[in-house]
């Protein structure tokens, strides 16, 4: 087994390297003059089993670019198997046709990265479960929701705990959440959206009053929706309110939104590399999971059961 990284998020790459007590497999992922990428790979990888670890998030097109001709550079080198390790999943969010003439991006990168000649997928809270059937490959949808879930249990002890969903979207996600916290209440905030980037809370639904309230969400890019839904929350009675997010995109100054929010806390993991904004932020926290996805590879490696993690 061999652990390679792109440039998109080095230091997570690392800590799975770490946690499966191995190290980086020596390679250059680097740039020519004119930006286009350039990979290779300094040692023998011929026969083994390969897992390249790449986000595809900000700057998108240059994460996913280097990713494919990772896998390309593997494929040619005659590895036996490479695993497209995806932590966060790029264009998860086009994952359907919202009006006419419009692209499904997702699909298109599922199909970029399975022609490229990866095997498998591994990937964290995709941003739609379906998207793990736009893949033609084996694909595993590693959840953050158990290692939030001991971390929300340690912060709020003997606390009368409720899990509150952003939107009704994201029901599902916090019943699961909800479930793991000794089956905590839930509720909804109920939105309207006007445009793509803005909404307007119109409603709770559910009694939150006096309640520590947990908001649970896949992304946070502007954070406009999750301020919006903290400050409905605390104006309903509510006696805090914290967020746990699995991929910080936090894009513009989505940062300065969260610090001046109603917002006691927003955890985010670390499968995207968090900006020096969001690291000097006090009220952002970074949550560890590369003892998640580390493992995921060590039990596709060893061909045993990657679903048992999350029993």
């Amino acid at each position: 087994m061999k652990i390679m990284a792109g440039n998109s998020n080095l230091p997570l790459a690392r800590a799975v390297a770490g946690y499966l007590e191995t190290s980086l497999t020596d390679a250059s992922v680097r740039r020519f003059a004119d930006e286009e990428v350039f990979v290779e790979i300094h040692e023998n990888v011929r026969g083994e089993d390969v897992f390249v670890v790449q986000s595809t998030s900000f700057p998108a097109n240059d994460n996913l670019m280097e990713l494919l001709i990772c896998i390309d550079a593997l494929r040619r080198a005659s590895a036996r198997r490479i695993t497209a390790v995806v932590p966060y999943f790029g264009y998860a969010r086009q994952d359907r046709k919202p009006g006419p003439r419009t692209p499904i991006s997702a699909k298109l990168v599922a199909n970029l990265i399975t022609h490229a000649g990866a095997d498998r997928v591994l990937s964290v809270d995709l941003h739609a479960g379906q998207i793990q059937g736009f893949f033609d490959i084996p694909t595993d949808n590693l959840y953050a929701a158990p290692t939030m879930a001991q971390d929300i249990l340690e912060q709020t002890a003997g606390q009368d705990l409720m899990v509150v969903s952003p939107d009704v979207g994201g029901v599902v996600r916090a019943r699961a959440l909800a479930k793991r916290l000794d089956n905590a209440p839930l509720a909804i905030v109920d939105k309207r959206r006007d445009k793509p980037g803005s909404s307007e809370v119109m409603n709770i639904i559910g009694d939150v009053r006096g309640q520590t309230c947990v908001l649970i969400d896949d992304i946070i890019d502007s954070g406009g929706t999750l301020c919006n839904a903290a400050a409905a929350i605390m104006d309903a009675g509510a006696a805090s309110v914290s967020a746990y997010i699995t991929h910080g995109v936090l894009s513009g100054g989505a940062v300065a939104r969260v610090d001046n929010s109603a917002l006691k806390e927003l955890v985010i993991t670390d499968s995207i590399l968090p900006t020096d904004a969001a690291k000097d932020c006090e009220r952002i926290r970074i949550l560890p999971i590369a003892p998640l996805i580390g493992e995921a590879i060590r039990r596709i490696a060893d061909e045993s059961s990657v679903s048992s993690l999350f029993d």
